[in-house]
C-alpha cells in the first residue's frame, strides 16, 4: 500500500456528510459555533439539487401568501449575499403556476458562491468523496471510513450530521431505515431541463405548450403527465428556459431503477424540446441546453429520529419552545407523477421545527440536516425543499458543535 493509500487518522470537531442545503447550513453553524469542520460531498461541486438536479429554485425561504414572509435566515443569508455578489438578484419570485414565493437561481454562481462561503469560515471540504463505512460502539459513532480518489482515509470526530438526503452515513451506521412513505411508496422523481436558443422577445405561450403536449402525449414514448404545460421560467443572467415537465414513478431505489429513470428523463427531454421546436412560436431554433448530473430526487431512505413531524404540527402551525427552525413550504405531495397535491401550512404560517427531529434515535452524536430529519410522510413533503434545508442543517450544525 502506497503513503497515497495509508493516510493517518484525521480528528474534527463535526463531520458533515452531504453538500447541499443541509450539509452547506450544518457546515456553516458548526463553523460559526466553534467547531473544526470538515464537509464532505460525493460529486466535484457543492450545492445539492440546485446543482446536481437542476432545480434552480430555493423553495422555503418564504411563506405562503400574497407578500413574501421570511422564515428563513440565518447563515443562508450569507449564501444569499454572496449570490448577489455574483449577479443574483434573489428576490422573492412568485411561481405563475403555483405563486408559491421562490428564489430562481444560476447553478455555477452557486457553485461558486458555496466554495467562497464555505472557505471564508475555515470549513475543510472534500469532493469526490463519500462516506464508505462508520465506525461506532453502541451509542456513539467514533469515526467514519471516506472513499475518496486517492484511496480510503479514517476521520474522527466528536460528532457527525448526515445531509446526504438519502441517509447514507445513517445507513452505514448499522440504523434501520424506511424506505418512502409508511406503505414504502416513494414520490416520484422530476428531470428538469434547460433550453437554450429560444427567441427571447416572443413570451413563452402556455396554452401552445399545452395544446402541443395534447397531441405529443397521444403517440410520443415518454407521455407527460403534466396537462398544464409545466412549471418553467427564465434562469436569471442568462434567459435559458428552465422547465420542470418530465416525471418518473420510481418503484424501488434500486440501481436498476434509478438506471431507467436516469435514461427516460434525457431522451424525455430531447423529445420535448422537439415538441417545442415544432409548435410553440419562439422555440424554431432551441436546443436541450442541460440537463441535470441527475435527476431530481424527491424521497428515498428515512433514518429514525428521536420526534417526526406530523402533518397535524404543519397544519396547525404548531409553535414550541424547543423549535430549531421553521417550516414553510406547503406540503406538495408527488405520489402520482406530474399531479402534485398542495396543502398550506396553518396558524401563522409555519410550524416549528423541533430540535429532536434533527437527533439520530440510537445513535447520540448523530445529528440530520435536510431531508433526513424525522418526519411523517405528509410533514416530509413540506420540509425536504433547500431554504428548510439550509435552516434546519444550520441548528443541526450548532447542536453538533456544543
Amino acid at each position: 500500500m502506497t503513503d497515497r493509500q495509508s493516510r493517518p487518522e484525521t480528528h474534527y470537531d463535526v463531520v458533515v456528510a452531504g453538500g447541499g442545503a443541509g450539509g452547506v447550513g450544518a457546515a456553516l453553524g458548526a463553523a460559526q459555533a466553534g467547531a473544526r469542520v470538515l464537509l464532505v460531498e460525493k460529486y466535484g461541486f457543492l450545492g445539492g439539487a440546485a446543482t446536481s438536479s437542476n432545480v434552480l429554485a430555493y423553495c422555503g425561504f418564504f411563506q405562503q401568501g400574497a407578500e413574501p414572509i421570511k422564515a428563513v435566515g440565518g447563515v443562508a443569508d450569507l449564501v444569499l449575499d454572496e449570490l448577489k455578489a455574483l449577479g443574483l438578484d434573489c428576490e422573492p419570485f412568485s411561481s405563475p403556476t403555483t405563486l408559491n414565493w421562490i428564489i430562481l437561481l444560476e447553478p455555477e454562481a452557486v457553485k461558486l458562491a458555496l466554495d467562497r462561503v464555505l472557505h471564508r469560515h475555515s470549513v475543510d471540504v472534500l469532493l469526490h468523496a463519500r462516506v464508505a463505512a462508520a465506525t461506532r460502539t453502541a451509542d456513539q459513532i467514533e469515526a467514519i471510513t471516506i472513499a475518496a480518489m486517492d484511496g480510503r482515509r479514517r476521520v474522527i470526530a466528536e460528532a457527525f450530521v448526515d445531509a446526504t438526503g438519502d441517509a447514507n452515513l445513517a445507513l452505514v451506521a448499522g440504523l434501520p431505515c424506511r424506505t418512502g412513505n409508511d406503505m414504502g411508496h416513494l414520490q416520484a422523481v422530476t428531470g428538469p431541463i434547460r433550453v437554450g436558443g429560444r427567441n427571447k422577445s416572443i413570451p413563452i405561450d402556455r396554452s401552445a405548450i399545452i395544446t402541443a403536449f395534447e397531441t405529443y402525449n397521444e403517440t410520443g414514448a415518454y407521455p407527460s403527465a403534466r396537462p398544464d404545460g409545466g412549471i418553467y421560467t427564465e434562469v436569471p443572467r442568462t434567459g435559458d428556459m428552465w422547465w420542470m415537465m418530465y416525471d418518473h414513478a420510481l418503484t424501488d431505489l434500486s440501481s436498476e431503477s434509478f438506471t431507467e429513470a436516469e435514461q427516460a428523463s434525457r431522451a424525455a427531454g430531447y423529445e420535448y424540446v422537439e415538441v417545442l421546436r415544432k409548435h410553440v412560436s419562439g422555440f424554431e431554433d432551441a436546443y436541450l441546453l442541460q440537463t441535470g448530473p441527475q435527476i431530481g430526487i424527491r424521497e428515498s431512505r428515512h433514518p429514525p429520529a428521536r420526534y417526526e413531524l406530523t402533518k397535524e404540527d404543519l397544519l396547525t402551525g404548531r409553535q414550541r419552545s424547543d423549535g430549531v427552525a421553521r417550516a414553510a413550504w406547503p406540503i406538495e405531495d408527488h405520489a402520482v407523477p406530474g399531479k402534485p397535491v398542495y396543502e398550506s401550512i396553518g396558524g401563522e404560517g409555519f410550524a416549528d421545527i423541533p430540535l429532536d427531529c434533527l437527533r439520530a434515535k440510537g445513535i447520540d452524536n448523530l445529528y440530520y440536516a435536510g431531508r433526513t430529519i424525522g418526519a411523517d410522510a405528509a410533514a416530509y413533503a413540506s420540509i425536504r425543499v433547500m431554504g428548510t434545508a439550509f435552516a434546519t442543517g444550520e441548528a443541526a450544525g450548532r447542536a453538533a458543535a456544543n
